[in-house]
């Protein structure tokens, strides 16, 4: 067990309805995309693969598809969509679970490398990911910048949604590198908000390149988004590509 929170089963029966824009069409298709591009004639590896909303429609595209998940209540919704047989899923935390055979592409997207709340954890995400992979196989990792520079002195919290149902915003430990993101959800007509927060390790990516070298990874591409937008010093997050030597 890492550090990981663990969703329980409110959050993952709710998990898919409150992500309806990430599983839309003008996100997923770039992303499906990018993703069976790498993955080629091989076989792809998602950790934290959650309720399927990626590693799902990857694998009806044809790309065999298995997956890491620590929450055992997220895996059983991804389950209600497609069969074990199908897209086979190991419970496990994603910086030490092994599964059998090897990949020519491990994948971790949509920041869940942040769940991972130590320096260390994450150092052995990406030993565990190079462990899975073929030679000449890629690490695919989508990760936000941190939004430091929105942060005035004396200043901990960044809002990053303000809409008429969710109100959003991240507050931050400077020296442990930690943000919680703070979620005001409101549910049904009667004006009630939920209230909910989850922590996380922020890094930036020139962190993330020394953990892959660690790891015997090489940077191979890093982009702003899954259309391939270059990164720049003003992207809000980015898509970084590591390859195993062959």
């Amino acid at each position: 067990m890492t550090s990981s929170e663990l969703w329980n089963r409110p959050m993952a029966d709710r998990y898919d309805a409150e992500e309806t824009e990430m599983s839309s069409a003008a996100v997923l298709g770039p992303t499906l995309d990018f993703l069976a591009d790498l993955a080629g004639e091989g076989r792809a590896l998602e950790f934290a693969i959650g309720t399927g909303r990626v590693g799902v429609p990857l694998r009806e595209r044809g790309v065999p598809v298995a997956g890491i998940e620590l929450s055992e209540h997220m895996a059983a919704v991804l389950r209600r969509k497609v069969d074990e047989d199908t897209l086979p899923v190991t419970i496990g935390d994603m910086a030490t679970t092994t599964v059998p055979g090897d990949f020519t592409l491990v994948y971790l997207v949509y920041n869940t490398i942040s769940n991972l709340l130590t320096q260390d954890e994450q150092v052995e995400c990406f030993r565990n990911a190079a462990r899975h992979l073929a030679p000449g196989g890629r690490f695919v990792v989508e990760l936000g910048v941190p939004p430091l520079r929105l942060l005035p002195p004396g200043q901990v919290a960044v809002p990053f949604d303000v809409s008429e149902r969710h109100l959003g915003f991240d507050t931050f430990d400077l020296v442990e590198q930690i943000l919680v993101s703070n979620h005001f959800t409101r549910d049904g007509e009667d004006g009630r908000y939920r209230r909910g927060n989850s922590r996380h390790r922020y890094a930036w990516p020139a962190e993330l390149d020394l953990m892959a070298r660690i790891a015997g990874l090489e940077l191979e591409r890093r982009v702003a988004d899954w259309d391939g937008t270059p990164f720049t010093q003003d992207s809000a997050k980015h898509i970084s590509v590591w390859r195993k030597p062959a």
